[in-house]
Parts: structure tokens; sequence; C-alpha cells
């Protein structure tokens, strides 16, 4: 009982950070679950499923604060749908897949702790073949692994220099959610697992959302929060690099 309330807050927390920076929190709830030992099968699914739900949520807020840049996003949707679609139709060995995934959580470590507060001071013009390019590279591995791929693209907008943070934010909470739907629908070809609790899942993640994206799209700081969510990450990727076999 005491796991379980503890998964739930843990959930919760994980939705109110990444969508407070325009991200649907995959990565995060694929730590959580790994550590809680769900398997890969209902993994996959479900880190897509609540993606969806609070990136469209996060986008909502970010959009309304005017923070959205149409002409920067589309490019990447563009090869990044379809891409995400294939890669959720490929399996891939469970060993494998903990491996990959370790490794991926450690991109959203980087990212709380080195792209918190980047000041881009000239934006330069985006590159559309790089954006096509970047696109699909990132829809594949995220239909493939389970994440919406906005925590490899936000950083990359920064260190491009092809946006300010916000806007990077709100072109992320986007990208993830239509690669959410994408691979989600890739995996559905090949079948499809969900928890008995997902419903509840769904809702205390909603809730974190609303609440992160509202916060985010504003002025919040989080520094304490992110920390543990950092350390979180950091057990989630040694567990599945170093202990799993």
């Amino acid at each position: 009982m005491e796991s379980t309330i503890l998964f739930y807050f843990l959930l919760f927390l994980v939705a109110f950070l990444y969508a407070s920076v325009g991200h649907g929190g995959a990565s995060g709830y694929l730590a959580l679950m790994a550590l809680f030992s769900f398997t890969p099968e209902v993994m996959k699914p479900t880190a897509l499923l609540l993606n969806i739900f609070v990136s469209l949520t996060s986008f909502i807020f970010y959009k309304r604060a005017k923070h959205f840049n149409w002409q920067l996003f589309y490019p990447f949707a563009l090869t990044s749908i379809p891409m995400a679609f294939l890669g959720g139709m490929i399996p891939i060995d469970v060993l494998l897949y903990k491996k990959i995934l370790g490794i991926l959580l450690l991109i959203p470590v980087l990212r709380f702790l080195f792209f918190k507060n980047i000041s881009v001071e000239e934006i330069k013009k985006s590159n559309l073949w790089l954006s096509l390019l970047i696109g699909a590279a990132i829809g594949f591995f995220s239909g493939m692994i389970g994440i919406g791929g906005g925590i490899i693209l936000s950083p990359l907008l920064l260190l491009l220099k092809w946006t300010d943070m916000k806007k990077a934010a709100a072109i992320s909470a986007l990208f993830i959610f239509v690669n959410s739907l994408s691979g989600l629908a890739g995996q559905f070809t090949k079948g499809i697992h969900f928890n008995n609790e997902m419903l509840l899942y769904v809702v205390i993640a909603l809730l974190g959302g609303a609440l992160g994206a509202y916060y985010g799209a504003q002025r919040f700081n989080q520094n304490i929060l992110k920390n543990l969510l950092v350390l979180v990450l950091m057990v989630a990727a040694y567990k599945l690099i170093f202990l799993m076999t």
C-alpha cells in the first residue's frame, strides 16, 4: 500500500515538473515504472498515453501565453509523425530495451541540471533540412522506446539557438503530443497492454500536468523538486543499465 501511494505521488511530481517545461513526462513515467518493476509491454503504451494527455495540457497553457511558433514546429512534425508510427511497430528485445531506456533517461537528467535557465540572446534562423532530419530521428526512437521526444528536441532547439526557453517548451509540448499519438498507433498494430489502474494514472498525471503547465508558462522556482526528479531518474537509469539482466 505504501509503495502504491509513493508511486502515485511520484507520478504527480513527474507530470508537474515535465509539464512546467513543456514536456509530457514519458521518460519520467518510464523511470518510475522501471523502479516499480513494470514490464516493458506495459511501460511503453502507458508512458505514451500519459504523454498524450499531459503534453496537450502543457501545450494549451503555453499557446495561450503566446509562446508557440508554428513555422519552427511543422518541419519537425512532418517527418517525426510517420517515423514514430514506424518505431512503434518495431518489436525490441526486452534486455536491449532496458539498456537503451537507461541511457535515454540520462538525457532528462542533463536537461534539468544544465538547461534550466538558458538565455538565448540572438535567435538564429532554423534550417529546414536539418529540422526534417532531427524530426525523423527523434520520431523513430520515440515510437520504439515509448517517449515523446521533447526531452531531446527542447535542448537541441536551445543549443542551435533557434528559439528561447518558453517557445522551445511550447514547440516541444505539441511535438510530444503528435509523436505520442503516432507511436501509440504503431504499437496498436502489434497489440497493446495497459495496467488495470490506467484511468487513475491518467487522472493523477493530468492534475500534475495542468498545475505544472500553468506555473511553468508563468514564473515558478522548482529547483528542489527538480533535484528530486533528477535523483529518481538517475536511480532508474542505474537500475536499468547495471542491475537488470
